[in-house]
């Protein structure tokens, strides 16, 4: 089973290979990818869970080992000459790593892959590269918070890290190293004060890019450096629920101004990220002192009123939506401490996210699970573990039918969150003597 760290807080897909390059096995990598997901979409429903009727449980060994002999040839193929070949290949491994827990069968494997996946990071086009990445992140996961995903994200940091702040590395190789180093990092270094730092600072790099010039302007950016800006903004967002509380009011006083002026951003996605960060940080200062609020609160709301009652026409009506929903909720947190709860439910269980830091480390793995974060929130010990679920249930007949009330799971998720949060300060107050 994977280690995983305790004091921790506690959510992009690249294309299937189109084709069609023969491997030494004789299968094409369009039907290997294909087959790889559909073995693990079938499985994935039926692990751990008893037929109905017949009181047998699903036995699910064959299927497994069908899968990880086609993983071995995705991993072997992460080695071929054709840039093809290796982009079907880790297309497969993103679609297995992400539908399924494969720790026993990564942990003898992690130096290969992790050698596999610097190569292709160093030497491969951008569609590789961006690949690569999210395979680093969902690495990371699956290998857990222990000390085998720290080794892989000490090899693998320096190399993300410099394809994230090379203006002219591919934009999607970018987006994709700054959503991998902050999972990576968010799992793997949580209680390493450098390699945190150095994340931090390397994601932060980029976002500054769209601050205030110094007469008070937002700068004119490129098309497409902006979705750039949001995601190294959210990754770096992510990290900050990792710092001590030092570090924290320093953060505040320095970005909490220029985030605020960044709500006049001209994309909706960019003022959509710089809202919910805005929230998760008076959140963080709330949760160091009950009685923070930022020195520019006034106008901080009314920036947050106008744009929670946006009715710019020149916008699409569905981003004008989105924008008020999200700034509604964001100004009824400044203003109240309201949080809109949300239910994510998975097979018999749930967890409620009550809190923008929740609701950040949520989102993180969800955008690097996609639809297997569910499955993942059931059987991987490293989410159960940060979202307080305790180790993975085995349902059987008897369990399904004597199902625990929804205040009884929401009063057990609640505890074990607060306890998480009284280690995640000792933790805190460890790390500031160094940070």
């Amino acid at each position: 089973m994977p280690r995983s760290k305790k004091g921790k807080r506690g959510g992009s897909s690249s294309s299937k290979g189109r084709n069609g390059v023969k491997g030494e096995s004789g299968v094409s990598d369009d039907d290997l990818a294909s087959e790889v997901l559909s073995h693990y979409s079938s499985t994935s429903e039926s692990a751990s869970v008893i037929e109905e009727g017949t009181g047998e449980v699903v036995d699910e060994q064959t299927a497994q080992e069908e899968t990880e002999d086609k993983l071995k040839q995705c991993i072997d193929n992460l080695m071929d000459k054709s840039a093809k070949t290796r982009l079907a290949a880790l297309e497969s491994l993103r679609l297995g790593f992400s539908s399924r827990v494969l720790y026993e069968f990564l942990l003898e494997r992690r130096f290969t892959i992790s050698d596999c996946l610097e190569r292709s990071l160093k030497k491969g086009g951008g569609e590789e590269q961006a690949a690569a990445a999210t395979v680093c992140a969902l690495l990371c996961v699956q290998l857990g918070g222990g000390v085998e995903g720290e080794e892989g994200f000490k090899m693998l940091r320096p190399i993300l890290s410099s394809i994230l702040i090379d203006s002219c590395a591919s934009l999607s190789a970018r987006q994709s190293c700054a959503r991998a180093l902050g999972m990576c990092c968010y799992v793997s270094a949580s209680d390493d004060a450098e390699d945190l730092l150095k994340s931090i600072g390397h994601l932060e790099s980029v976002f500054v890019g769209a601050y205030p010039l110094g007469d008070g302007t937002l700068p004119s950016v490129k098309a497409g450096i902006p979705v750039l800006h949001s995601t190294a903004l959210q990754s770096w967002a992510l990290l900050c629920t990792l710092c001590p509380a030092s570090r924290i009011n320093t953060i505040l006083n320095h970005h909490m101004p220029r985030l605020h002026a960044c709500l006049e951003s001209s994309e909706v996605n960019f003022r959509i990220a710089v809202g919910e960060t805005i929230a998760l940080l008076c959140e963080l200062g709330r949760d160091i002192d009950q009685e923070f609020e930022y020195e520019d609160c006034d106008a901080l709301c009314d920036s947050l009123k106008n744009l929670a009652t946006d009715g710019n026409k020149h916008r699409a009506k569905n981003d004008r939506r989105k924008q008020r929903s999200i700034f509604r909720e964001v100004l009824h947190y400044i203003e109240n401490e309201d949080f809109t709860e949300e239910k994510i439910q998975f097979g018999i269980e749930a967890i409620y996210i009550d809190g923008w830091m929740r609701r950040r480390i949520y989102d993180a793995f969800k955008e690097v699970l996609e639809s297997g974060v569910r499955h993942h929130l059931q059987f991987n010990p490293l989410l159960r573990d940060i979202f307080g679920l305790g180790p993975p249930l085995i349902l059987d007949a008897s369990v399904k039918a004597s199902r625990i009330s929804r205040t009884e799971r929401h009063l057990f998720n609640s505890a074990a969150f607060k306890a998480r949060t009284k280690l995640r300060n000792k933790v805190r107050d460890k790390r500031a003597d160094v940070m």
